[in-house]
């Protein structure tokens, strides 16, 4: 096992030291050298690997005990299998609104669109955690691509590119939602201007992109990458574009011109169906995984979507001004737990409660 630390962090690399780690652990020190991001230490990494699969988890990860298992078992029942992505959980999901919206949000992501994008064969855009890949074949598509901040996402789709099929297990990782706006903005910010790095990247050849993903695998990277960034830099302008009609009293008017009228049930439908989709998604993936209770959030959907909006925005800026800028997410600041139990000791525990506790100090020295 490879943890990987970057080579100026000597806060971590001190509280590693601590844990006196011996065989089958291996400390991996990053590169002083290239843009600081998590790509970039798994690239530093990958040469160091030996064996025939390789895992990706955070720190503060909670991996079920039997996921390796479950992950080898789905390789050898599928040879032509490149990478399987395990279901993302939020452990801390009563600590505020915003972080139920994370619950939904990842419940529908991971209980609903991504095993229907592997059920038809699309494009899988990987979760930075919890996925297994096949050493050779990771190697084979060039490993992670270091400048880009949601390395995940770009992975998922050239594996694709080359041919590649990815599935998911039914196998949870508990993970911890920020638990504060300004947390949450960062790293929603990294993610949006990451997906805007794989859509441009991946866009440089459209016609050879066409070929090598067919029209539905072209078609859910526009979906799945520029559209989710355009919907929420979009989703003020509709909605300042019905609260004014309303205002005024044109939204619906009897009388108005045809024009009128269809921007009117333009922004009407795209508001309300926007929101209905979101709120379906996560109200099945809730119901999936028997946490219908946080649904109670859902509707505040439109509010959610707002915060969206700031962060694509922010995206923007940061894509044209500090590109390959890594805002990290600190962890080990919740205050709440889905779980009944403690951790298992096997299923990774360990390295989430040492790093979090660590994390979470340097967070209370800096405010």
């Amino acid at each position: 096992m490879k943890i990987v630390l970057e080579h100026g962090d000597r806060d971590t690399r001190d509280a590693v030291e601590r844990l006196a780690l011996t065989s089958p652990f291996e400390v991996v020190i990053a590169p002083n050298a290239g843009p600081r991001t998590k790509p970039k230490a798994l690239a530093a990494a990958l040469p160091f690997a030996r064996g025939s699969y390789v895992a990706v988890y955070d720190a503060e990860d909670e991996p079920e005990p039997r996921q390796l298992r479950e992950a080898l078992a789905a390789f050898k029942a599928d040879p032509e299998l490149a990478c399987v992505q395990a279901k993302l959980t939020i452990d801390n999901a009563n600590d505020g609104w915003l972080s139920r919206q994370f619950a939904a949000e990842y419940a529908g992501l991971f209980e609903v669109l991504l095993p229907a994008l592997a059920k038809f064969g699309l494009p899988l855009p990987l979760g930075g955690t919890s996925n297994h890949f096949r050493t050779d074949i990771l190697r084979k598509v060039g490993g992670w691509d270091p400048f880009n901040v949601t390395e995940d996402a770009d992975l998922g789709f050239r594996l694709a590119r080359f041919g590649y099929r990815t599935g998911t297990i039914d196998s949870l990782t508990w993970e911890e939602a920020p638990v504060g706006h300004w947390q949450w903005l960062h790293q929603r910010t990294r993610w949006f201007k990451g997906w805007l790095q794989t859509w441009l990247v991946h866009m440089r050849r459209p016609i050879l992109l066409w070929r090598e993903l067919g029209w539905s695998g072209f078609v859910a990277l526009q979906l799945l990458a520029a559209g989710s960034v355009m919907a929420a830099l979009l989703h003020p302008l509709f909605l300042g574009i019905m609260l004014w009609q309303l205002l005024v009293g044109d939204l619906l008017a009897p009388g108005n011109a045809a024009d009128a009228e269809i921007r009117s049930w333009l922004s009407i439908t795209v508001l309300l169906g926007g929101y209905a989709g979101s709120i379906c998604l996560g109200w099945v993936g809730l119901r999936r995984r028997g946490l219908v209770h946080l649904g109670r959030s859902l509707p505040l959907i439109p509010i959610y979507w707002l915060l969206l909006s700031v962060a694509a925005a922010r995206a923007i800026h940061q894509l044209v001004r500090a590109p390959h800028e890594w805002e990290k997410t600190p962890h080990g600041l919740g205050r709440s737990s889905l779980r009944k139990t403690k951790p298992n000791a096997n299923s990774g525990g360990w390295a989430a409660r040492d790093f979090n506790a660590l994390v979470a100090a340097r967070h209370r020295r800096r405010r």
